[in-house]
Formats: structure tokens, sequence, C-alpha cells
């Protein structure tokens, strides 16, 4: 055999050998995930269950409801492809209490006052263009309350926005018995709405106190308001909101406007925020005032003391797996609960920062413990838990890890919110692996032809 066949063989044999270990991590991780990486399984969608499915996560002290923004890729008519989402209901014992799917995302979700199993919940659901009015693709966002053990759902309140993405709200909290406060991203605004009449009787316009040079795109998704709560500083009426694209938590004097003084982080300021969602504010009689906040792009949740006038980083939490948090709650026994969206899990953080308790769901938005109030009212601050720090030490983090922090952070986690929710970083390094694999061979092989080809030519001719 000549020197050039066999080194021919050689290179073949390698470049067949790398694609097929690329193909073999990629199939053990569909196998391994499933088709539907989403646990929250039950007989008959938008019925409770009431505890009677197997246990699918581990066992907890009370229900524990998850809203989820998409768990796997199905076709909807009138939509095209879209990934299905559902709020889902976790009984004590770790079985499906309640699941519902019938809207095409669901986002925040909150315990309602006075009952021990029921949750208010804002969802969106796309609309095809002959049921707008203005004959495009819009969406209509709204609030809806629903009784966990018997299933039973009522309307709270909707309305419909233009288009599909940037529009859609993300948050609603309940400020009294007939008046909801909303995150509106189709207006960059934060409103106050009458649920009786619909009628707004409070809001707040971001272009009061922001350029529009600043944040995101203007007008396509500029602010992107994603979380508000109603809040007391100094016995005065206070909004916070969360200006995501502006990398800020804000607080806004219902009466006099922004309060700039109080104001967290700064556009393009990632260090302290990198378009986060959820903050959750923790008054001075529990320790505070603090704010925890899922830090998404940094993929880490932080919280932040507010000492002498000024806000100062007093813990932090993320490990390997943590992608792109989006919600983080301190519970009334010192734990966290926190949702990692890009991560497909809900897991609790017990105070001294181990896992004490994980579920794996498709692409969770946000989860709440019900007995613990909203957003976990009862939770006090880290600096007056004496809460540790914790992040991965540098001789722990894998290789993965450290490859994947070279890359712009939006990038990683915008790629991971396209992908299949069976895919991880292993598995796309393993996609991005094998197409590389694939090109190289075959500009090898293109090469090598073109090389023998100008060898033989002349011999050809002389043939004639």
């Amino acid at each position: 055999m000549s020197p050039a066949l066999l080194a021919g063989r050689r290179y073949r044999a390698a470049f067949a050998l790398a694609a097929l270990c690329c193909v073999a991590i990629l199939v053990g991780g569909y196998a391994t995930a499933g088709a539907d990486a989403s646990l929250a399984r039950s007989d008959s969608a938008g019925e409770a269950d009431n505890g009677t499915n197997d246990t699918v996560v581990p066992p907890r002290d009370n229900v524990t409801v998850v809203a989820t923004d998409s768990t796997a890729f199905v076709t909807d008519v009138g939509d095209g492809p879209r990934k299905r989402a559902e709020l889902v209901a976790f009984a004590p014992n770790g079985s499906v209490y309640y699941r519902d799917e019938s809207h095409t995302r669901y986002w925040d979700v909150d315990p309602v006052a006075g009952t021990a199993a029921t949750v208010e919940y804002v969802y969106a659901d796309h609309l095809a263009p002959e049921d707008c009015s203005s004959g495009s693709a819009c969406t209509r966002n709204g609030v809806e309350r629903v009784n966990l053990t018997t299933g039973n759902v009522t309307r709270v309140y909707s309305r419909i926005t233009p288009g599909k993405h940037s529009t859609r709200w993300h948050d609603a909290d309940r400020i009294g018995e007939d008046r909801l406060l909303v995150a509106d991203i189709d207006q960059d605004r934060a409103f106050v709405v009458n649920t009786t009449t619909e009628q707004l009787t409070w809001s707040w316009d971001a272009q009061t106190d922001f350029n529009t040079s600043s944040g995101g795109p203007y007008p396509e998704d500029w602010t992107h308001i994603n979380d508000v709560e109603y809040v007391e500083l100094d016995g005065r009426e206070t909004v916070m909101v969360s200006v995501r694209n502006h990398d800020q938590v804000v607080f806004v004097d219902t009466e006099t406007g922004l309060r700039e003084s109080w104001t967290l982080g700064s556009d393009g300021d990632h260090d302290t925020l990198y378009e986060q969602h959820n903050p959750d504010f923790i008054p001075a009689e529990r320790g505070g005032p603090a704010v925890l906040v899922a830090d998404s792009e940094n993929g880490r949740v932080v919280e932040y003391q507010r000492r002498n006038g000024s806000w100062e980083r007093s813990w932090e939490w993320r490990d390997q797996r943590l992608t792109w948090v989006r919600d983080a709650d301190r519970l009334p026994n010192g734990h966290t609960l926190i949702t990692d969206s890009n991560g497909d899990r809900v897991l609790e953080v017990a105070r001294n920062g181990s896992v004490v308790w994980s579920s794996t769901v498709g692409f969770p938005y946000e989860s709440e413990r019900l007995g613990t109030g909203d957003e976990s009212a009862g939770g006090r601050s880290a600096a007056a838990l004496g809460l540790p720090a914790r992040t991965p030490s540098a001789e722990n983090r894998s290789a993965v890890s450290e490859t994947t922090t070279l890359l712009p952070k939006p990038l990683v986690n915008g790629v991971a919110y396209l992908l299949p929710a069976w895919v991880g970083p292993v598995e796309a390094l393993a996609a991005v692996g094998l197409v590389v694999v694939l090109l190289v061979w075959a500009v090898v092989e293109w090469r090598r032809r073109s090389f023998e080809v100008h060898l033989r030519w002349p011999v050809q001719i002389r043939n004639r």
C-alpha cells in the first residue's frame, strides 16, 4: 500500500471517529432527556389531579406551582411551529396536583391571599391574523385565577397587543380587591387597572425618565419591563419596576415619579445586573431594604442590601448548571427557591448554599411555594440570615463551563433558548463539533481531489 493511500485512510478514520463521537453524545443526550424535558405529565389538561399520580418530583412540604414559557416543539394550527407551555402544580408528595396547557405561554403566578390552593397567573395567547383587528398577528395578554383543587378557572382581565414577541406581558400583581398592577412590555410602562371597570387608574411611562437611545431597540423592544411590585418606602406608595433592557431596577413613587437615588444598576453596567428578571423587595422589618434578583444573563442569583443610601452586593449564588435564571424567592425558612429557565429545572437552595430539592421542568419561567405568601413574602434578607455566597471554584468548573464563559452571554443564552430542551451545553458543543468536523473533512477531501486532478492532467493531455 502506498504511503499516500495509507495516509488517506488514516485521516478518514480520524474524521469518522470524531464525527461518531459527536453523534453519540447527541443521541445519548436525547435518549437520556427524552423527547419532552418536562416531567409535568398528567392524563388531562386543565384538570386537578389532586396528588393521585405517581411521584414525578421529590416531595416537599407544600404545593409548588410552576409557570413555564415552553417545553417542547409542537405544531399549533394558525400559529406555525411553537413551543408548548404549561402551568403545573406539584403536590407535597411529588405527584402532579394540577396541570394546564391551554395557553401559548405562562408567566407570573401568584397565590391568592386567604386561600389554600388558588393562584392567579399571567398568560399569553398568540392569535392568527384573521382573529386580529389589525389584520396581522397579535397576542391576547391576560390574567386568570384557578382553584388548583377543583380546577375551576375564572377570567380576571385581558387585553390584545400587536405582534407575538416583545408585546407580551410577563407580570401582574394584585394590589386590591379589584386592582391589578401590570408590567406592560408593549407600551414600555407600568399601570394599575380596575378589573371591574377595566379603566386605568395610574400609569408610569418609561419615556418620562429614560432616553430612547438607551436600552434595547426603540420602539421594537426598548425597555422590556418584565416585573412590577408594589412596595412602601418611607411610608410612600411605590412601584418597583424591572427595566430589563436597561439593566436596572427602579422605584417609582405613585405621586411624584422616579426616585432616582433608589435605582439599582445602570444601562450597560453588567457587573451589577445584566437583563434581570423578577426582583423581589425585602423590607426593613425582614432585614432589608434589600432586593433579591434573578440576574439572568450573568447566570446567577444575587442580592443587594441598602446601606448608607446606596446598594451593596450582599449575596450571590450559582452553580455550573445555572444558565438563564429568571426567578428567585427567599422562603420563610431561609432557603431560596430558584427557577432556571435554560437549565430546565426548579431548585431549592439551603442556607449553607447546598441544593436540597430539585425538579426537572421544561423551560420554567416562575415558581411559587404555596403557604409562603406572594413571592414568599415571609423571607428575610441574606444579610439578616448571614447567608454565605456560593459560586463554583476554579478547580470544580468543567471544561464545558469554562468554554461557554469565553462566549458572549446573550449568544450562549439565545442559542440555548432556541435549541430543544434536551440540548444542554455538552450536546450544543457536540453539535458544533460535528458541523466543524464535517466541514473540515469536506474541505480536505476537495483539496486532495483537486491535487490529484492537477497531477494527472498533463498525463491525460500527453495520451491524446
